[in-house]
């Protein structure tokens, strides 16, 4: 498998009150494609800090961050987003559909900057709804559609570039846990099908889906071993 993310010694320190504190502490992870990793650490442990800099949403104070060949720390902002645009797709905690938009224009947005005609852009974003079970849920407002259901729209969302990743934020958190189950069922088949998915999250049941779990605590990054 190709490696397609790789961070050496990444820290990331924030100055408060003229006081520096450093969040990440010589962080080293590699992922190759096709894999499926979860990034495990409670409230304050590190973990939004490296999902950031794992998205392109922030770069880190020191160390190398290499993603698709592309070595971070030489890229300005504008770069930055087309690498942002081009290989993450995200997946929020909250969902975040625009409300007046019905499932499939929300799924269809990401695609109105990639050049591609109306037409295409329809016929993919119906593919994918149909992927995620929401064939006939196309026309429906977020409003009109459970959370669990809003959860799928917003994966078909950010699959729908096809990224290099898909990185999932705390992507149960906003459900109870028989449809939180049935969303990670999603993941696996995701995975299964070759997407190469990170998922951060506090809750270790959840991260137990993932193949490969990557503990985070105080800033410090360690591997867990999974069976199968």
């Amino acid at each position: 498998m190709a490696e397609i993310l790789n961070m050496q010694n990444i820290c990331k320190s924030y100055y408060l009150g003229g006081e520096e504190t450093e969040v990440l502490h010589k962080v080293n992870l590699t992922v190759h494609s096709s894999e499926f990793l979860s990034i495990l650490g409670p409230s304050g442990s590190g973990k939004s800090t490296i999902m950031n800099i794992i998205g392109c949403l922030d770069v880190p104070t020191s160390g190398k961050y290499i993603l698709s060949g592309n070595d971070i720390d030489d890229l300005d902002e504008s770069d930055l987003a087309l690498v942002r645009n081009k290989e993450i797709g995200f997946v929020f905690q909250s969902f975040q559909l625009l409300s007046r938009m019905t499932a499939l224009q929300n799924v269809e947005l990401p695609l109105i900057y990639t050049g591609l005609s109306i037409l295409e852009r329809r016929k993919r974003a119906k593919a994918i709804l149909e992927r995620v079970g929401l064939s006939d849920k196309m026309k429906n407002l977020p409003s009109q559609l459970s959370g669990g259901q809003q959860q799928r729209v917003a994966i078909a969302r950010a699959l729908v570039t096809e990224p290099t990743i898909l990185l999932a934020d705390e992507p149960t958190g906003a459900l109870d846990q028989k449809t939180g189950e049935q969303v990670m069922e999603l993941f696996e088949e995701l995975y299964r099908d070759g997407s190469t998915i990170i998922m951060i999250t506090h809750d270790s049941k959840i991260a137990s889906h993932a193949k490969r779990i990557v503990n985070i605590l105080d800033g410090y990054l360690s591997e867990q071993e999974q069976e199968g």
